[in-house]
């Protein structure tokens, strides 16, 4: 018998493999870790995301993963990948909804969501006091979201919120089903672009795109910033002539977790839309909605600040290599996870302008290879944020640099502060926080420490300032810790 030709029993040779046993071998593999601390990750919109899941994370939507695409309430898109690239950006009907307008202020995916149907549906109730019968007005709307880098939750919003628009239509009892489907307008976010490393803005913006076609829009638009626009245009092509993904209805259909999240933020932002109707709507919640935009905004803020969140080459990861960049008009009305750090950069920058000479930050390593490879490698992301240069060195005795940094174990930390501290002119700073020890080493000399739960832009500022970099350029006393 040929071997090709044997039947495989592979339901029998690996049976189902229950969550209990699953989440067993996680525990086990975590050797005491807390769990919810390791693996869960809690968003900014208030979800819990779980390291996996499975098919009982879904039993409860099959009448919304089992009907066809282009079934209403339109989970699944209009049953085609037809959508169109948009060649002449800022070309908008005069009939558009901008909910990439709560994203560019630093709104939630579930704030883009809730509010963005809440606008809609005024602009609904606007058109049907013309006289419009509700299947011609809710058919003129379009819908604008910018798609950010959370991929999965960009790919399900989409998703959720053709379902959210589709219940909100249909309560106004249309004649056709199909009335109740989303035109959506997608294009690329200019929150999370920055005018440094620019081929990190084109990686951004191509998975965006890619996201905003998965999720089901019907035209895209890439927005360039940092490069060009038949760049962004190409972007466009390739995702329509070369990946193919015209040939899936709904690429993210029956994913466990795609629909899961697609469920949680569908629910999370219809209570959000309940509410502002619950104040009159979305102009006479427009108060509460600033303030709620506020405070998300400040949230981003902070996460990027203390380096919670990553933004690559901008607050880590940068290009040491990147001294200088060309004049970049930044718009004025847009909130950019960026524009902190670039503020640092510019400052460096400007410094190096006048004196000639680039503010060196001197990596001292020693002692134990892994702490002082791990703690080097930190401090040279931490402070290239800014555009210093770096140095990295087991010496420190022929260094111009204006800053030293003690990059080694924390038992090792005290013996080389006392040696070091005493025989150079430049401040000294630790990597890391020996907690044991901090008395000791600011006596020694030491005048600040840098860890994972330092606010990178108060840091920063603060020994911008010290070093006369900027326009702040006077002491601020030697204790750096934070």
């Amino acid at each position: 018998m040929c071997p090709l030709s044997k039947t495989l029993h592979l339901l029998d040779d690996f049976p189902p493999v229950s969550t209990e046993i699953w989440d067993n071998a996680i525990h086990v593999d975590l050797k005491g870790a807390d769990y919810n601390k390791k693996l869960l990750w809690n968003t900014d919109e208030g979800i819990s995301v779980r390291p996996y899941y499975r098919r009982e994370e879904t039993q409860d939507l099959e009448h919304r993963i089992e009907p066809v695409p282009g079934a209403f309430p339109f989970v699944r898109g209009r049953g085609s990948q037809n959508w169109q690239p948009v060649e002449s950006p800022g070309a908008l009907p005069a009939d558009v909804v901008r909910a990439d307008a709560i994203h560019d202020q630093g709104g939630t995916v579930v704030q883009e969501l809730g509010y963005g149907i809440a606008l809609g549906l005024e602009k609904l109730v606007e058109k049907l006091q013309t006289g419009r019968s509700v299947d011609v007005a809710a058919t003129e709307i379009r819908f604008v979201f910018a798609i950010g880098s959370n991929y999965f939750f960009e790919i399900a919003k989409l998703r959720a919120a053709r379902l959210l628009w589709a219940q909100a239509v249909w309560a106004f009892q249309p004649a056709e089903e199909s009335s109740c489907l989303m035109k959506i307008h997608a294009c690329t976010a200019l929150s999370d672009k920055s005018i440094y490393d620019p081929f990190a803005n084109v990686l951004r913006a191509a998975t965006e795109a890619m996201a905003a076609v998965i999720g089901g829009c019907d035209f895209l638009e890439i927005r360039p910033f940092g490069f060009g626009s038949s760049l962004a245009l190409n972007i466009q092509r390739l995702l329509k002539e070369e990946t193919h993904l015209d040939n899936v209805a709904d690429p993210a259909g029956g994913a466990y977790y795609v629909e899961w999240l697609t469920d949680t933020l569908a629910h999370k932002g219809w209570e959000l839309f309940q509410q502002i109707e619950a104040e009159g709507g979305y102009i006479k919640a427009k108060e509460s909605i600033e303030r709620a935009l506020s405070a998300s905004r400040a949230a981003k803020e902070k996460a990027f600040s203390s380096r919670r969140r990553t933004l690559v080459g901008v607050n880590n990861y940068p290009d040491l290599k990147e001294t200088s960049v060309d004049p970049l008009e930044a718009p004025k009305d847009i909130w950019r996870a960026a524009s902190r750090f670039e503020e640092l950069r510019r400052r460096t920058e400007a410094y190096t302008r006048e004196r000639g000479k680039r503010p060196k930050v001197l990596l001292l390593e020693r002692g134990d290879l892994t702490m002082r490879q791990a703690r080097s490698q930190f401090s040279q992301n931490f402070f290239g944020c800014a555009g210093f240069e770096i140095e990295i060195s087991d010496e420190y005795q022929q260094t111009d640099a204006d800053l030293i940094v003690l990059c080694s174990s924390d038992l090792e930390y005290l013996p080389l502060a006392e040696e070091v501290c005493s025989k150079v002119n430049p401040p000294v700073i630790v990597a890391g926080d020996p907690k044991d020890q901090l008395d000791q080493l600011k006596a020694a000399g030491v005048q600040g420490f840098i860890h994972i739960r330092t606010d990178a832009i108060t840091t920063l500022t603060e020994w911008q300032n010290r070093l006369g970099i900027g326009a702040q350029g006077a002491s601020h006393g030697n204790d750096n810790q934070t």
